[in-house]
């Protein structure tokens, strides 16, 4: 009730003073949409697109770099990160409305924050911020206030159920493994891989059900073949059922991204032409021939799938309100 008088207060305000309001809430897609960055000329912006690969528009068109998009649970928002604001000297947390208009920061003080992520109820967020060039997982909530450190790795990926976030840590000189951290204890373990053996491990990306997990694996020395070998690879919640979803076709196979029905896994892989560019594959779980679904620019990595017939339920968010301003009426 103490939030609702000053609203009301403010809007009673604007009626009396003859300013016609109107209360405009974003829109989620009607259609299923990827969410993915793209290198097409000369900086990385952030691109919408269907399923099959169609309809692929630059919603950021900004100069600067624009990468990281991650669709809030609704649909209602893109949290991305971004260098736009090079005069302070470090990339930040932005949200959008999913057409690419309302840019805004999420934090009032700039940070080096990078790898973006809602939780399941929108309510929070978690990210990679860099602290004396260490990087660190922190959790917010989603107006940018609470901000606390919770490990130390980089890119995180909240449980479906919202209970856990995976995270990638470097442990050794050659050695990079999955952790879990329990997000009401703050405990974290180690998950993958079991054996202190070398490892580069990259993006983990938890199944909409939670009980897999895709990520990208090196596990073979020496790392200098590695372009050959990193590929994509699930593996259960427990540990166990290890799987290689993708052929070490090479050069470089990374970024699984998840369908929201979880059968199906996006990725790059970049090409062994002379000129390499990395592009947008899609593979049907089970099955052995993926789709090709990008084939433009130097660089392009999925970043996350939204398909508004598994998402939540929409409802208005006081963040997203927005008063536009009217002409004064003439009597």
């Amino acid at each position: 009730m103490r939030r609702t008088m000053p609203i009301l207060f403010f809007f009673f305000t604007l009626v009396t003073l003859g300013v016609r309001v109107c209360v405009v809430f974003a829109k989620p897609p009607d259609t299923a949409k990827i969410v993915f960055g793209a290198n097409r000329e000369g900086n990385r912006e952030i691109y919408l697109m269907n399923p099959d690969g169609s309809a692929q528009m630059n919603i950021t068109n900004h100069r600067a770099d624009d990468i990281y998009g991650a669709w809030s649970p609704t649909g209602e928002q893109i949290l991305f990160a971004s260098d736009r604001d090079r005069f302070l000297g470090s990339w930040d947390l932005y949200l959008m409305d999913p057409n690419g208009q309302n840019v805004r920061p999420v934090f009032g003080k700039s940070e080096e924050r990078r790898h973006p992520e809602w939780s399941p109820d929108g309510k929070q967020i978690a990210y990679t911020r860099f602290d004396a060039g260490v990087g660190y997982i922190y959790i917010a909530t989603s107006d940018g206030k609470n901000e606390e450190r919770v490990a130390i790795g980089g890119t995180p990926a909240w449980s479906p159920d919202g209970t856990e976030i995976a995270f990638v840590v470097k442990t050794g000189a050659k050695r990079w493994e999955i952790n879990i951290l329990n997000v009401r204890t703050r405990k974290q373990k180690a998950f993958f891989p079991p054996k202190a053996t070398p490892s580069w491990l990259r993006a983990p990306r938890w199944s909409p059900r939670g009980d897999k997990l895709a990520f990208s694996w090196l596990h073979r020395v020496p790392f200098v073949d590695f372009l050959k070998t990193e590929t994509i690879y699930t593996v259960n919640r427990d540990g166990t059922g290890l799987t290689q979803i993708v052929d070490e076709a090479g050069p470089e196979v990374t970024s699984p991204v998840w369908s929201p029905q979880g059968d199906t896994l996006l990725y790059a892989q970049d090409s062994e032409e002379a000129r390499r560019s990395l592009q947008i594959f899609k593979i049907v779980l089970g099955e052995e021939q993926p789709d090709q679904l990008t084939d433009i620019g130097i660089w392009n990595t999925p970043e996350d799938w939204f398909d508004p017939a598994y998402a939540l339920p929409v409802s208005p968010q006081p963040q997203l309100l927005t008063t536009m301003w009217g002409e004064l009426k003439r009597e």
